[in-house]
């Protein structure tokens, strides 16, 4: 199991040398690795796009590239924390617990299969069992182990991957032939895992337009599902 060990000055370092800067928040986006290749990249900017981070966890796997993974931690790294507070972990276990995670996809970076989940998906997964895994060690009274919201998902199978497939794909079709307006705010909502209030902040939008353009995607999206089953 990865470790992050904390040293003097607010770095952590896992037991295989990655170096990460401890100070990220729930609010600071900017916090990231201090590994010192990790320069600025013209991802850095901005928040990266899903196909985006696909490329960057491409290159973490194939090529272990540093600066491609500060990109990664940049992005998903304070989100991780956010989350991990949501269900329920204190402030400085949200954070390790995120570090951890991260360290994950670092040395696991190869196994993120894109036919299954997204990126977002996969990361999120991670830290999510990453938190089960720490409430079971800390034997918790009020914490139920056979809870289905605690349990890690189970494999699918093969009639279920091919019924799943097909599900999507009809989706992706349908949200293809939405204006792209509103595809935009669904990819970025419901594909990226993003916030209302992110999504007006990164379109430059009014947050009761991207709510509006929500509400008029699902209603094309599901009419347009039950017009596909008839």
């Amino acid at each position: 199991m990865p470790k992050a060990v904390r040293r003097p000055g607010g770095t952590v370092v896992s037991d295989d040398g990655m170096a990460f800067d401890a100070s990220m928040s729930a609010s600071d986006p900017t916090a990231g690795p201090s590994a010192p290749d990790a320069r600025p990249s013209r991802f850095a900017e901005a928040a990266p796009s899903a196909a985006e981070c696909e490329a960057l966890l491409l290159a973490v796997a194939q090529r272990r590239d540093r600066r491609a993974f500060a990109v990664l931690f940049q992005h998903f790294a304070p989100r991780l924390k956010a989350y991990l507070l949501r269900l329920g972990a204190e402030g400085g276990a949200a954070e390790e617990l995120a570090q951890e995670a991260m360290i994950m996809v670092w040395r696991r970076a190869e196994t993120f299969d894109p036919a299954q989940a997204s990126v977002g998906t996969w990361i999120f997964r991670i830290a999510r069992n990453k938190r089960i895994d720490a409430l079971r060690r800390e034997r918790r009274p009020e914490v139920d182990p056979d809870d289905p919201c605690l349990r890690p998902d189970p494999e699918p199978g093969a009639d279920t991957l091919v019924e799943r497939g097909q599900s999507e794909e009809r989706v992706r079709a349908a949200i293809l032939a939405l204006p792209a307006e509103q595809a935009e705010v669904v990819r970025m909502a419901y594909f990226e895992d993003k916030a209302h209030g992110t999504i007006a902040e990164e379109t430059d939008l009014p947050l009761g337009t991207v709510k509006s353009r929500l509400r008029l995607a699902m209603g094309r999206l599901k009419k347009a599902l039950r017009e596909e089953e008839v």
